[in-house]
Order: C-alpha cells, then structure tokens, then sequence
C-alpha cells in the first residue's frame, strides 16, 4: 500500500508541474472547495481531528491563492480579492472553532464565485499570455 501512495504522490508532483499558471490556481481552487466539503462531512461524522486537519488545509491553500494577487499591477480587483480571501480565512477559523457547517457553505459559495469567473477568463488568459 505504502508504494501505491508514493506513485500516487509522484503522479500529482508531475501533473501540478505540466500545467500552467492558470490551471494551477484552478487546482488550488478545486482543492479549497474539495476540502470544505470534505470537512462538512466529518463535523457531521463527529470526526473533529478530520474536520480540523481539512479545514487548516483549506486555510493554506486560499492563502495560497492571496500569495498570487499582484497587487500593484491588479488594482482594485486583486486588493478586493486580497480582502475577500482574507475574510474567508477568518471564517473558515471560525468554523473550525464553531463546528459550524453554515460557515463553510457560505465561503464556499464565495470561493465557487471567484473560480467560476477565473474559469471565464482561461482562453483570453492564455492568449494574452497573463499566466
């Protein structure tokens, strides 16, 4: 079994490193969501240490997202995203420390906002040679 998750590891290393910019953010996107809801699920199996490590992982990984903003360059737009992110940390902390499911569906709702519209813009992205 040990093997089948060291190949496992090494497929998603060499995906994440094949793609571009755009779809990483993507990946990082559905990795958020995926999570959220993963966590819903273990508060409502009373699996608190699962909920816990899910939630921390989704904390990182819209940081993640945050370290990406070019402020200078974004304007407006990458500063209210900046903010936006910043306001569904502290409420998927608060969720975490809540157990509440109310919280993570509504942050994810935001996050499914933003990816919906980043998966909007891929094609003029990738023309314009952004990503």
């Amino acid at each position: 079994m040990n093997a089948l998750h060291q190949y496992q590891a090494v497929n998603t290393q060499t995906s994440v490193v094949d793609v571009d910019r755009h779809r990483l953010i993507q990946l990082l996107f559905e990795g958020a969501l995926e999570r959220i809801n993963m966590a819903k699920a273990r508060i409502q199996a009373n699996d608190f240490e699962g909920k816990n490590r899910l939630i921390n992982k989704s904390i990182e990984i819209v940081s993640g997202l945050r370290s990406f903003l070019n402020i200078e360059e974004g304007q407006g737009l990458a500063s209210n995203l900046s903010d936006l992110y910043v306001y569904i940390e502290q409420r998927l902390f608060e969720a975490n420390v809540k157990n509440d499911i109310g919280m993570l569906e509504e942050v994810a709702g935001h996050l499914r906002k933003v990816k919906e519209g980043w998966d909007g813009i891929r094609e003029e992205a990738l023309e314009q040679g952004i990503v």
